[in-house]
């Protein structure tokens, strides 16, 4: 990079100093403050950190290299803002009344203990060693290729960059909490958008324009039926993203991560009020229209690029950081640098913070009950550092196995989140559902969902002959996904039916129809026509998304 390049990105980081200073400033002194900012966000605040949060090395190596290779078919997962949009309007007024702290909290309240015992657990386990290892890994990728350093005093410069990254974020998120991971968003989302959408300009100019971009991959067969790379809908035999699969595949992922994810949902649950939470989703969901035009399209340019010998491209992950550093003016570079390492810490920021939610809330304040607010935030502050130290130790293994773990992403959230997803569906559509049935759904999707995941990993050598190869590995992962989310439906319902029911004094709130006449007054004064207006706008923009390319 160029002196200017290096200045610029100097200015970020300062101004990013600047915040968390502000940050630590403002005394933390309950559990509130420090895992939900005091619950006094503003929609801006939520909005910006839904996109900061959820932007992170999936999209930057992921999603660029999935257009790169596969064109327009990641897609579907990118166009979920109306599932944010359900978010918002639908449950986050069941959030709010409940005044959880986390989601296994709210499950605890609608089932049981049990549930909530096993949500926390799926989820600690889950973030640190699928979010926090691949988002760490592909930062030591991308900032060694971008920055081009091989190696700063013999030391390969992916282990600096990464462990860097780890440590740098985990201070000011164990020092600032939620508050930090907020108001830091609100400088990350900007610049990232700045620095992507120069990018996506840039690249389209050098490639000769838009329709250039889509001839080149409309010439580009992805499978044996006909389908190209500019094709959103495919044959329901394509291998992996057939059509019967990815609509109602990728909405049930969505659906688990951003209507009940803590990841996700914790920055809604800090919003001051209903109207805040609502508007920051609303934002949240507009942002969500971005990712394909600023990362999986670039990745299609730079396969275009490539093509026609203007760029060299080694692989697809590469795609978006060799955009980067080919063909940025200088000082748009150092722009754009800031935005990655804006994503890479947002992301990493907050899954640290809620990582330490979980523990505490959780596990924590579950068995010592009478610890005092300076307790838990020093408890928290300390599982932060753990969740730091447990990213730092797992580097040497994603360094090994990072490409493997990698592609195996996407399928371990498609066993996660049928499950998850099935139980706070039905938990919230009906009282009827039962303790029981909450319990035993959210257990059995685990089970159903880790065995594939143990067979795709150790059982290579399987005949196609063999039961459990027909049973868990032949299936497509989005099919495989669709069923084991109606069997724990249908399984839900029938132990639902022979098991005790909730007394429903103790969930009143938590399910459709049981909120009172001032529950209800007060989530109807929460918004008002401009927000249905902008939710409008997002539905018409996804309907017409899916039209041009469908």
């Amino acid at each position: 990079m160029a002196t200017l390049d290096w200045i610029v990105l100097g200015l970020f980081c300062l101004g990013l100093a600047g915040i968390i200073y502000w940050v630590l400033k403002q005394k933390e002194e309950t559990s509130t403050d420090y895992f939900l900012a005091g619950r006094d966000a503003t929609w801006i605040a939520i909005g910006a950190s839904i996109f900061a949060s959820n932007i992170g090395s999936e999209h930057l190596v992921g999603l660029a290299g999935a257009g790169a290779s596969s064109g327009m078919a990641m897609a579907h997962w990118e166009m979920h803002g109306w599932i944010i949009l359900i978010l918002g309007w639908f449950f986050v007024p069941f959030y709010a009344r409940s005044g959880v702290f986390t989601m296994p909290e709210f499950l605890e309240k609608r089932y049981n203990k049990g549930s909530r015992s096993v949500l926390s657990i799926i989820s600690l386990v889950s973030y640190v060693f699928t979010k926090v290892a691949v988002t760490v890994y592909a930062g030591g990728i991308v900032f060694k290729q971008v920055f081009g350093i091989e190696s700063i005093f013999g030391i390969d410069f992916f282990w600096i960059s990464a462990i860097g990254l780890v440590v740098l974020t985990g201070i000011y998120t164990t020092l600032g909490g939620m508050k930090a991971v907020l108001y830091t968003s609100v400088l990350q989302t900007p610049v990232l958008l700045i620095g992507s959408i120069a990018v996506l300009i840039i690249g389209l100019i050098k490639l000769g324009g838009w329709s250039e971009m889509m001839e080149i991959c409309r010439a580009v067969p992805v499978n044996d039926y006909g389908n190209n790379m500019t094709e959103l809908m495919r044959s329901a035999h394509d291998p992996e993203y057939p059509w019967t699969g990815v609509i109602l595949g990728s909405a049930i992922i969505g659906f688990w991560y951003w209507c009940t994810d803590q990841y996700i949902v914790q920055r809604v649950l800090s919003g001051r009020n209903q109207t805040e939470s609502r508007r920051g989703a609303i934002l949240g969901a507009s942002f969500k229209l971005l990712p394909v035009f600023i990362f999986l399209i670039p990745g299609m340019i730079a396969y275009g690029l490539n093509a026609k010998g203007i760029i060299t491209l080694p692989d697809s992950d590469s795609a978006f950081a060799v955009l980067v550093k080919e063909l940025l003016p200088i000082g748009f570079k150092g722009l754009v640098v800031g935005g990655l390492l804006a994503a890479l810490m947002s992301s990493l920021a907050s899954l640290f913070n809620s990582s330490a939610t979980l523990f505490t809330v959780d596990f924590y304040q579950k068995y010592k009950p009478q610890a005092s607010e300076k307790e838990l935030v020093k408890v928290g502050k300390i599982a932060t550092m753990v969740v730091v130290v447990l990213g730092v130790l797992w580097i040497p293994v994603m360094k090994g196995l990072g490409k493997v773990l990698y592609a195996y992403l996407q399928d371990v959230q498609s066993l996660l989140a049928p499950g998850i997803a099935a139980v706070f569906l039905l938990g919230i559509a009906s009282k009827k559902t039962t303790p029981q049935a909450g319990f035993i759904g959210l257990l059995t999707g685990f089970i159903l969902g880790m065995t594939r995941l143990a067979f795709k990993v150790f059982g290579s050598g399987l005949s196609h002959d063999n039961f459990f190869y027909k049973v868990f590995l032949q299936a497509n992962w989005l099919h495989y996904e669709i069923i084991i989310f109606f069997l724990i439906i249908i399984m839900m319902i029938v132990i639902s039916m022979f098991t005790r029911k909730a007394d429903p004094a103790a969930i009143r709130g938590l399910y459709v129809g049981s909120a009172t006449a001032e529950e209800k007054a007060l989530t109807r004064a929460s918004w008002n026509n401009w927000d249905l207006l902008f939710s409008g706008l997002i539905i018409v923009v996804i309907i017409g998304f899916y039209i041009y390319f469908w």
